[in-house]
Formats: C-alpha cells, structure tokens, sequence
C-alpha cells in the first residue's frame, strides 16, 4: 500500500493536469514572475492551509509561517519576508493569523522545558504573565484561543512599528489585518485591529524614520 508521500505525488501531476485544463493561462503567468497582493503570517500547523482557506489560486499568497505564527522585533527570517513581500512585491494587505486549538499556545500555556522551543514561546509566556488573572479563569480551550488571540494582537502591533510597513501603510495605504481560524469549522474571524488617530500619531512619532 502506497505512503502518503506517494501519493501526494500521485495526486500533484492529477492536480496539475486538472488545474492546467481548467485554468490555462495560470502556469505560464505563474513563470514569468509573482504579483501576490496579500503576505500571509501564519502557523505552521498542518491544518491551516493559506491559500487553500481563502479559496485562492497558487501566486495569489506570498507566505511566512512559523510554530504559533509568533512575531519576534529580531527574527531574520520573518523580518526578510516581510520587507520582501512589502517593499519589492507591493503587496497590498499583510494578513497575520492564529488559530484555535494551537499547539505553541497551549505549550506557552504549560510549564514543562521544550528545549529549543523555550526562547521561541517566549513572547507568548509574556502574554501569559500579563494576562494571568484572566486567562486563569477560563477553561483550556478558552484560556488556549484568548492567549492565541491576544499574540495575534501584538502581532499585529509589532508589524505596525516596522519602518518598512508603517511607510507602506502612510505612502500607499498598506493594511493589516489580524485574523483568528477556527479548525472546527474553516471559518476565519477579523480580530478589527485598526487604530484610533491618537495611536497613528504616536506610532509615527517614535518608530517612523527617514534614509
């Protein structure tokens, strides 16, 4: 009986024959370059598929994905694909989503040693610490979706202080979305993280900078 990986290939020339069928100008657009207009920040979680969730076609997402799609000021991977995506795709939205049921969440939720994945959970065991009364309160799942939605929100605020977004977001009206999907039922959910003018004016104020 074949593998999984077998059968994936099986199935990739079954697709590929389909989708050129269906779709004919797609491969030969698609190898002449991309022009994604969405950068997808998300989990590496296998049953949170960007492209195949928003109902899209492969160039359409241009992607970065990471255990519990955490932010880090200092990460040279995200950053690279971030300043990419933005200042030499223009992509038109950065879309940065958590997920319910998220296994670095509820490891970050936990206090056994994970070894490497210590210093990497360490923005969400900062979330927890600030929101203990709360997050005590609250039964797993609960406590597990608030804290990933919580990490989606300063996500999304660190995204907003790096200088190549926040000059996309005043020169040619970038936006961020941060968004929440339920594996139970393929939804996702708007966390409405836009801003009032008085916090604009301060983000401007101390993170915008000039060459």
């Amino acid at each position: 009986m074949p593998d999984r990986f077998t059968t994936a290939l099986q199935q990739n020339r079954e697709w590929a024959a389909k989708t050129a069928q269906e779709h004919p100008d797609l491969f030969p657009t698609l190898a002449n370059g991309q022009h994604p207009e969405i950068l997808w920040i998300g989990c590496s979680d296998s049953r949170c598929p960007e492209t195949l969730v928003l109902g899209l076609k492969p160039g359409d997402v241009f992607v970065h994905r990471n255990i519990a799609n955490i932010l880090h000021a200092s990460d040279l991977s995200s950053s690279a694909v971030i300043e990419y995506a933005v200042r030499h795709l223009r992509v038109n939205h950065i879309v940065l989503s958590g997920h319910t049921k998220c296994g670095g969440v509820a490891a970050a939720l936990g206090n056994k040693q994970l070894g490497i994945l210590d210093p990497w959970l360490m923005p969400l065991r900062q979330i927890r610490e600030q929101n203990l009364s709360a997050l005590q309160s609250m039964s797993v799942d609960d406590a597990t979706t608030k804290m990933a939605e919580l990490n989606v929100r300063e996500g999304v605020k660190l995204l907003k202080q790096k200088g190549v977004v926040l000059e996309a977001m005043q020169e040619r009206g970038l936006q961020v979305h941060g968004l929440m999907f339920d594996v139970a039922s393929g939804v996702l959910r708007d966390l409405d993280t836009n801003d009032s003018e008085e916090d604009i004016k301060k983000r401007l104020v101390a993170f915008h900078t000039e060459a």
